[in-house]
C-alpha cells in the first residue's frame, strides 16, 4: 500500500519517549477550529472506481459525538512556531533523509539522491525536512502558507500534544470532509471539474511525466486555495496526504491511515482523491505530500 501512493521507511520504528513539550494556552489553537455536530453520516464506498483492498467500503452508517476540527492543514508558519517554541526535532531531521518527487530536484541534488525502487519518480534525498522541502537548497520561506510536509504521523502527534488537540479518527476526517454531502464522490459532488472549474490539486496530464498544472499548481498550494466544502473546510483532497490517528488495519500498530490524496493524484496512477479514499504509512515516515489537519473533541 505505501508504495501507491507515498514512500516509506520498511517498518515502523518504536518512538523516542521525548519529556513533555510546553503548551500555548489552550485556547489559542481552539478558537480556529471549526465546530460540527456529528450524528449519522454514511461512510466509505462501494464506487466502482473504488478500491476494495484498501477496505473503502461496504458503505455503513457511523455514528460520531459532536468534534471540532481545523478549516485547514497545519501551516509551515504554525509548525514553524511549535519547532521553535519547543525546540522539537522530527523524524526526517533525525534520520537525516525524508522523499522527494524527483522532478522537483535541482540538478545536483538529483544526481546524488537515490530513486526508490517500487516507484522510481520518488527519490531518497539527505537533508530534506519539513524547512528544506527539496532538500539543501530549498526553503519555506516563501512557502508559509502551505502545508507543513516531511512530517511523520509521530511529529504530527507531538504538535497535537503541544497544542492541546488531536488527529481526526478516519470518522471524524471523512464526515468533515464530504461538508455535509451524503455518498457523494468529492466534497462538491460528484464530477471532478464542474463547469471545468479545478476544484482542488491533483495532477493533470501524462503522470509522472508530465503536468500541464491546469489547476495552477505544480506542488502544494497555500492551505486556503479553491473553495471550502460546506463545512468551511480547505483542500480536504488533493494538496497533501492527511494523517489520521487510527492504525490503517485495526490492532497493526505499524502502519497509520491517512487520507485525501496529494499533489501527486491522478487517476492513472493513484486515484485517491475521493472522500472515501485510503492509504497508509509507516509512522515514522515522511514525505513531500504528507501533512495534517488537528481536531479536538467538543468540550
Amino acid at each position: 500500500m505505501p508504495e501507491c501512493c507515498t514512500p516509506g521507511h520498511a517498518h515502523a520504528r518504536v518512538p523516542v519517549l521525548a519529556p513533555p513539550l510546553p503548551s500555548p494556552p489552550p485556547s489559542r489553537v481552539a478558537r480556529q477550529l471549526l465546530a460540527l455536530p456529528g450524528g449519522h453520516f454514511l461512510m466509505g464506498t462501494d464506487d466502482p472506481e473504488g478500491f476494495p483492498a484498501d477496505a473503502e467500503g461496504p458503505v455503513r452508517d457511523v455514528v460520531l459525538a459532536p468534534f471540532r476540527i481545523a478549516a485547514t492543514t497545519v501551516t509551515n508558519v504554525q509548525f514553524a512556531t511549535f519547532a521553535k517554541t519547543t525546540g522539537y526535532v522530527t523524524d526526517a531531521e533525525r534520520f537525516g533523509f525524508s522523499f522527494v518527487f524527483g522532478a522537483f530536484l535541482r540538478e545536483e541534488v538529483a544526481a546524488v539522491s537515490p530513486s526508490v525502487a517500487a516507484v522510481p519518480w520518488w527519490r531518497t534525498v539527505e537533508g530534506a525536512d519539513w524547512r528544506h522541502p527539496e532538500g539543501p537548497g530549498s526553503h519555506v520561506t516563501d512557502r508559509q502558507n502551505h502545508p507543513v510536509v516531511h512530517v511523520s504521523w509521530h511529529d504530527a502527534q507531538a504538535y497535537c500534544a503541544w497544542s492541546g488537540t488531536r488527529l481526526p479518527t478516519e470518522a471524524e476526517w471523512e464526515y468533515a470532509a464530504r461538508g455535509g454531502l451524503e455518498q457523494r464522490r468529492y466534497p462538491w459532488g460528484d464530477e471532478l471539474t464542474p463547469g471545468g472549474r479545478h476544484m482542488c490539486n491533483i495532477w493533470q496530464g501524462d503522470f509522472p511525466g508530465l503536468n500541464i498544472l491546469d489547476d495552477g499548481y505544480a506542488g502544494t498550494a497555500p492551505v486556503k486555495s479553491f473553495r471550502p466544502n460546506g463545512f468551511g473546510l480547505h483542500n480536504t483532497v488533493g494538496n497533501v496526504w492527511e494523517w489520521c490517528a487510527d492504525a490503517f488495519t485495526p490492532g497493526d500498530e505499524t502502519s497509520r491511515a491517512m487520507r485525501g490524496g496529494s499533489y501527486l493524484c491522478h487517476d492513472s496512477y493513484c486515484n485517491r482523491y475521493r472522500v472515501a479514499a485510503r492509504s497508509s504509512n509507516t509512522p515514522d515516515s515522511s514525505t513531500g505530500n504528507i501533512g495534517f489537519r488537528v481536531a479536538a473533541d467538543a468540550t
